[in-house]
């Protein structure tokens, strides 16, 4: 079944309301590898309810609707579905445990061509049950198998490229061989994810590991990095996915300190020396600095 852009772009999202718990918010810092030395004190507050902060990149998972592409509704061949570019930006410190409300909707759906795929983009506004915005996620995949529908509405936005010299730090961290299937519990059942027969079908040998992961740890880099662990001071962060992570492998993280508040990050699969993440952005509350 070909998709119908007119039905996608009018697709239904009904406004959603979701508990923040405090185990979740435990559970995605862990999930994303966070404690680890498990005496850190900077990361401790992110794992332990005493005094429990919340990675501004938990954004992603509070009010997600799930692998809605899969729904047969759509026509996607969600299959062929990736993930490639993604933009977080925070009005607020998000809360570690209260009611939030999100809001979704289709914003863009870009036809690459027959045989060229198709981009789609959705974005969600989080508000807290009083209504102040706390966050806006914007989410851009491409859907391999659906171009040459004719038309399009919107576009995908532009990003910058990283600078053209030595980065000002480079940072490694281990993935966990269960890293997937860890990250899977805060919301993302994707079997893409888990199952290696989906895997494979996709043309993966094995599950790889969720874009939003990848992204959420390179987050933790630069927090760790360019803002002592100081989630007030994350104000936006943006970026591409330019080859699959695999749950095992070493995350390398490349980061430049731009003009003022920008902050400016590549990650690769070290061992493979891929590039995994490129066009990475962040902007950093004043008072940033880069420790060594």
């Amino acid at each position: 079944m070909a998709i119908d852009p007119e039905k996608l772009l009018r697709w239904h999202f009904p406004e959603q309301r979701h508990l923040v718990e405090p185990r979740d918010v435990m559970l995605y810092a862990l999930a994303i590898g966070m404690g680890v030395p498990a005496t850190d004190p900077r990361q401790l507050p992110f794992v332990y309810e005493d005094g429990l902060k919340t990675l501004p990149m938990m954004a992603n998972v509070m009010g997600y609707r799930g692998f809605w592409l899969r729904d047969p509704g759509t026509g996607v061949d969600w299959r062929r579905v990736l993930h490639v570019q993604h933009r977080i930006s925070l009005n607020a410190p998000l809360p570690a445990s209260g009611e939030i409300v999100s809001r979704q909707h289709v914003s863009a759906l870009v036809d690459k061509g027959a045989g060229k795929g198709a981009f789609i983009v959705t974005r969600r506004e989080i508000s807290d049950a009083s209504g102040m915005l706390l966050a806006e996620v914007e989410q851009t995949n491409m859907l391999r198998g659906d171009g040459g529908f004719g038309g399009s509405v919107g576009a995908v936005a532009p990003l910058e490229e990283v600078p053209a010299r030595v980065p000002d730090m480079q940072i490694d961290f281990p993935i966990l061989p269960q890293a997937a299937l860890l990250y899977r519990l805060c919301g993302d059942y994707n079997p893409l994810h888990a199952d290696p027969a989906v895997a494979a079908d996709a043309g993966f040998d094995r599950p790889i590991l969720h874009g939003l992961c990848t992204f959420a740890m390179v987050g933790r880099a630069i927090l760790a990095a360019c803002a002592d662990y100081a989630p007030e001071r994350f104000k936006s962060f943006e970026g591409r996915f330019s080859a699959p992570l695999f749950p095992g492998e070493t995350l390398r993280v490349e980061i430049w300190r731009g003009e003022g508040a920008d902050i400016f990050v590549r990650a690769r699969a070290a061992e493979r020396d891929i590039v995994v993440f490129d066009r990475g952005r962040a902007v950093i509350a004043a008072g940033e600095t880069l420790s060594s």
